[in-house]
């Protein structure tokens, strides 16, 4: 499997947050991860990103939070390898424990949209500062302050970003190896398909599983995961694959029927339709810029 580097960052309990700019010639840092939140916004820059699962073009005014142990790294466009003095990579970063406030966000009802916004950077967030320039204001901001006055900074971008509800997220679902719902029945549900979304679970069988009919079975479910029943196992049949995919000794087919696909076709496809490459091709892209 490609080795993914465990970066180790000068934070602590003592000194739980660091926010810094960047002005480099271009991004260097190979694929890694750390248990530490992270922020990042793009002032000046093209190219591609590779957040946990998901391969995607980045440009300037992006915004990016990545949750604690997501592994990611970003690739400057090749131009900017190529020794031009007008072509610079420029942004912010911010970089925050894992554990920051963590009683009073997981105990407080005034943080309960900053606990749902750090449990979904965990499959990554993008925002555009486009759409968000407020946002981009307070983070360019952050590095200029200091002590207390940078904390209350700080809580005020988590609560810009809990706020925003069209947030959109990278990764696929099955990238998390943590689900977090608000009930039992869900919780039951969810822990049922992580065991065996590999294998053909029909709705008839998981809506008997949860002691539900099937029309209200998929109210219920798609209410509380955002998807239907259909696409939440394909989503997370496609995270599996990405994982698999990095491991070099498994051929295509073999992934394709160890994540549940009945054909081949089906499993390019679907997974072409989710990740905008093919199986083939992602593998390539993944381990040849790790």
């Amino acid at each position: 499997m490609k080795t993914i580097m465990n970066e180790r960052l000068p934070i602590s309990k003592s000194s739980p947050l660091k926010a810094r700019f960047f002005d480099y010639d271009h991004f260097s840092y190979p694929l890694h991860f750390h248990s530490e939140y992270e922020i990042i916004y793009i002032k000046e820059g093209t190219g591609t990103r590779f957040i946990g699962n998901n391969v995607a073009k980045y440009k300037a005014g992006d915004i990016l939070l990545i949750g604690s142990n997501l592994p990611h790294f970003l690739k400057s466009d090749d131009a900017y390898h190529l020794g031009n003095p007008e072509l610079r990579v420029k942004g912010t970063i911010i970089q925050f424990e894992n554990e920051f406030m963590y009683y009073a966000i997981n105990h407080y009802p005034h943080f309960i949209k900053i606990k749902k916004l750090l449990h979904d950077s965990l499959r990554g967030i993008y925002f555009s500062s486009a759409s968000y320039p407020n946002l981009e204001k307070l983070i360019t901001k952050l590095p200029l302050e200091n002590g207390l006055n940078q904390m209350m900074l700080f809580l005020e971008i988590l609560k810009e970003m809990s706020e925003t509800e069209n947030r959109q997220l990278i990764s696929t679902t099955d990238y998390v190896d943590e689900t977090m719902y608000n009930t039992a029945r869900i919780d039951k549900i969810i822990s049922f398909l992580n065991k065996n979304y590999t294998r053909a679970v029909s709705l008839e069988e998981i809506a008997s599983f949860a002691a539900m009919n099937t029309a209200a079975f998929c109210r219920y479910f798609k209410s509380k995961t955002g998807k239907s029943f259909k696409n939440y196992i394909l989503d997370m049949r496609i995270g599996y694959a990405c994982k698999l995919l990095l491991m070099e000794d498994m051929s295509i087919s073999q992934i394709s029927s160890q994540c549940g696909f009945d054909t081949m076709s089906h499993f390019n496809k679907t997974f072409k339709k989710n990740m905008n490459y093919v199986p083939s091709e992602y593998r390539k892209v993944m381990i040849s810029n790790s």
